[in-house]
């Protein structure tokens, strides 16, 4: 009788804690279908995107790669800035106080141009910081919902499985007491093999703007980023070996490790699209992708410190 009373205990008690579980984590779901990472506004692509003909670029402003690297001659282009640093070097040849204001008044045209990039570069790393941050809460959601549904199935189990032994212990007839124990013996087991379910639940998850979207498509532009920025993205000069684009090289990679190198996969992954029903593996690869690139966005400042280098021996 003890026993039967502790089995019973354990089941509400189990069962009650799975329902209060279900019931926050229903509550919070409903704050992260629509995103509140998004910019407000689409970004203004009327002025063209700098020229992609790097080598020309170089090529024109040799005069310059006594002080500059060629990675911050292509970012000087892309600010609209050469002329400035052009009319600098000029300038410098000339001591008067007259000049030298001058130069100070270019320099700072120059600061102010490379400030709003530096924001840039901020505000489209935040985005991909957050959206990181609302995937991993719903992957987190869905492990819960996978917990609880092993919970359950556990719980069935071990019920079944007790419930078989008590009650075979209970009937005198020896046919029907082994018919009960093998019943209850297949049932506690189906609701073991149920927990091993390898993909789980799915949970729907909207994201019309999709930063990642675009990263997989690399088209010429994308109203979802800055010019300056998406320039950067995919100008190969950018790249560790200037062999691939960033994103290009993180295409690579995503192909290889997120989706085990099938493109046909990838190409009609629901990570790519409007949104859909997520399991819980697609929405941690999500998030590791949004991470990555967000990662990959933070690099970029490396490159615009070497430009802040090369413009102070200019004014020196």
């Amino acid at each position: 009788m003890k026993k039967r009373y502790a089995i019973f205990a354990a089941f509400i008690l189990l069962t009650s804690c799975v329902s209060k579980k279900n019931q926050v984590i229903k509550q919070n779901i409903l704050t992260l279908r629509d995103s509140y990472c998004k910019a407000p506004f689409k970004y203004n692509y009327e002025n063209k995107l700098p020229s992609y003909n790097s080598d020309s670029i170089i090529s024109a402003n040799q005069q310059l790669k006594s002080i500059f690297s060629d990675q911050s001659i292509l970012i000087l282009n892309a600010l609209d800035n050469l002329d400035e640093v052009n009319e600098i070097m000029k300038l410098k040849k000339d001591s008067s106080l007259n000049s030298q204001v001058k130069v100070l008044q270019l320099k700072m045209k120059i600061n102010s141009k490379i400030t709003i990039a530096l924001t840039e570069l901020d505000a489209v790393a935040a985005e991909f910081d957050c959206e990181g941050e609302r995937v991993a809460q719903i992957g987190n959601y869905v492990d819960n919902l996978n917990d609880s549904r092993n919970n359950k199935l556990i719980l069935y189990s071990i019920a079944a499985g007790a419930v078989a032994s008590i009650a075979g212990g209970i009937v005198q007839d020896e046919g029907w007491s082994s018919a009960i124990d093998i019943s209850g013996g297949a049932l506690g087991a189906g609701f073991g093999l149920a927990t091993l379910n390898p993909k789980g639940k799915k949970v729907e998850f909207i994201h019309q703007r999709n930063l990642l979207r675009d990263i997989w498509n690399e088209k010429l532009e994308s109203p979802n980023f800055p010019p300056f920025i998406w320039y950067m993205y995919t100008e190969k000069r950018f790249s560790n070996k200037e062999e691939h684009s960033v994103i290009s090289s993180m295409k690579q990679r995503w192909l290889h490790y997120q989706f085990d190198d099938d493109k046909n996969v990838a190409d009609h992954s629901v990570i790519f699209k409007d949104g859909g029903l997520y399991r819980a593996d697609d929405l941690h690869n999500r998030a590791a992708m949004l991470n990555q690139m967000q990662s990959a966005t933070r690099t970029i400042n490396q490159t615009i410190n070497y430009l802040l280098l090369d413009l102070d021996k200019l004014i020196l």
